[in-house]
């Protein structure tokens, strides 16, 4: 039923405004409970940062991921196509192995296993101490997801006092790590480095990867550790087809449950009169009724969106004010479309183990790169070294690119939201940088280049409706988290306007493409539909 408006049908239980995955999921979930059920998408497809397409003119062959790429989040949360069955509906993941490799400038790598032992024999090149140490380290962050991902998969609302009982069963078990747990959720990520680790290479690789949930040098950035703990204990996928084949065949479980999308459909506002949901009015002047609307976008413009007067002042105040991109960094992103092949010759030779590290996530950034770049972007000015995400997506899956053909996805985590000079002077010789900076590590870019593709935090802004370009809504920080998240006030089970409802990476548990803010919000919605009145 991807179509434009039947006559006469107008009338829903819930209005789900955003068609991301989150979105989907809420009206996948709500379907199943025989809701009928209405997506609104503003885009000309489903998706949102959980998209792909052909978006190079020059190499129509070439798929490009504009924003996510990689499954370890769904993994985490791998439940959730499980319930929705999603396989009947064509999707499919393959897990890479390994997941992430660290390269440093002096070609030495350091591959991240799914195995903790493999993992430390690779630290143990470099240093036999870092390798019991991390050893060490995983039994603390192992102690931490005990206790976070119960409550990763509740709602933080409700009392869950099973879910608490088993948090305090874990804390008391591990009671001897406690010092260590206190001290890594309230220090930064890059104190637990220096703290634990003694080599140069080990202390970078850790700064390199947790640098991707937010700045190491923050207090309470221990908590990035979290996605080392998810790299071992449930691995990193990939959507084979690409991520887009993810989001259709939510959007067709969701059609197969008698649930309508609508695309290019950009609403105006959301609906409200006397402190109760209404339905929804698009920019093109049609209307839809609905008991509830769940706001599947970002928390700031949802709120913008509801009947001026029925959200309090001070709410509209909060959430202007909650943390996007907030120390003034968010990525970059670049993707390549390749004549040939890519390949990493000094590192593979040194390793000399025969593993494909084509097939991996790259990570490139020193210590000094990761904290360089940070400290750059809070000043506004672009980094001069070079901290990257690199990976080739067809090279775990061929079918993405012609053969004998590469299409490169380049993730620089940390790129200034708003630069001094603007990024529509600096976007294209930004990219040109980034590009260059890989010459040193990945040979088949230099020359090989048929097309790019670039976007920068305006543009994220402004393709997915985010606030400074931020694709996780609202940053990632302790006091962001759980019925805090996105504002205190505005992270419960209900919202001023009786039947709105928050169902995006704003809300618990945050980002990461896995569907359980959406999940979340299905729950809050059933529940809320099912008193009488309502």
């Amino acid at each position: 039923m991807n179509q434009n408006h039947k006559a006469g049908n107008t009338d829903f239980d819930v209005i789900v405004v955003g068609g991301g995955t989150n979105g989907l999921s809420a009206g996948c979930y709500l379907g199943m409970e025989g809701k009928k059920v209405l997506v609104l998408e503003a885009l000309d497809k489903v998706g949102g940062m959980a998209s792909s397409g052909y978006l190079i003119p020059e190499a129509p062959q070439h798929l490009v991921h504009p924003c996510a790429l990689d499954m370890m989040s769904m993994r985490v949360h791998s439940h959730v196509p499980a319930e929705l069955g999603l396989e009947r509906h064509g999707f499919k993941s393959v897990e890479l192995a390994p997941g992430y490799v660290y390269l440093h400038p002096d070609g030495q790598s350091l591959i991240f296993w799914r195995d903790r032992e493999k993992t430390a024999a690779e630290i143990r090149r470099f240093s036999s101490k870092d390798a019991e140490a991390f050893l060490e380290f995983m039994k603390v962050i192992d102690m931490f997801l005990d206790i976070a991902l119960p409550m990763m998969r509740v709602d933080p609302a409700k009392t869950n006092l099973g879910v608490k009982l088993k948090m305090l069963g874990t804390a008391i078990k591990h009671k001897a790590l406690k010092p260590e747990l206190m001290a890594l959720m309230t220090g930064s990520a890059l104190q637990a480095a220096r703290e634990r680790f003694e080599h140069p290479v080990t202390i970078s690789a850790m700064c390199a990867l947790t640098g991707l949930a937010g700045d190491i040098s923050a207090d309470g950035g221990g908590i990035y550790y979290a996605l080392l703990g998810f790299l071992h204990r449930f691995g990193v996928g990939r959507v084979l087809g690409g991520m887009q084949q993810l989001s259709n065949a939510m959007q067709a479980r969701l059609e197969e449950l008698g649930g309508q999308v609508l695309v290019s459909a950009s609403v105006s506002e959301i609906v409200a009169k006397d402190g109760r949901i209404k339905g929804v009015k698009l920019a093109d002047g049609r209307q839809f009724m609905a008991r509830a609307v769940i706001a599947g976008c970002h928390p700031k413009p949802a709120l913008d969106m509801v009947t001026r007067g029925e959200i309090p002042q001070h709410l509209l105040t909060r959430i202007a004010m909650a943390p996007a991109n907030g120390k003034g960094s968010g990525p970059l992103k670049v993707d390549l479309a390749l004549r040939g092949q890519i390949s990493v010759p000094r590192f593979a030779a040194i390793r000399g183990d025969g593993v494909d590290l084509r097939k991996t996530v790259m990570l490139i950034g020193t210590e000094e790169a990761v904290l360089e770049n940070f400290a750059a972007c809070a000043r506004g000015e672009v980094p001069k070294l070079p901290y990257i995400t690199v990976a080739a997506p067809s090279a775990a899956d061929p079918s993405q690119a012609p053969a004998g053909q590469d299409v490169l996805y380049i993730y620089p985590p940390v790129m200034p939201v708003n630069p001094n000079e603007g990024w529509d002077a600096l976007r294209e010789r930004v990219a040109d940088q980034v590009q260059e900076q890989l010459y040193d590590y990945i040979e088949g870019i230099e020359g090989q280049v048929i097309g790019r593709h670039i976007e920068a935090a305006p543009d994220f802004t402004a393709r997915l409706n985010t606030v400074n370009g931020c694709v996780v809504h609202i940053d990632t920080t302790s006091m962001r988290s759980s019925t805090m998240r996105p504002a205190y006030g505005l992270g419960g089970d209900t919202l001023p306007v009786a039947g709105l409802y928050f169902g995006s990476a704003g809300i618990h548990p945050g980002g990461g493409v896995n569907g359980m803010a959406g999940r979340l919000a299905a729950k809050r919605v059933s529940k809320y539909l099912s008193k009488k009145g309502n």
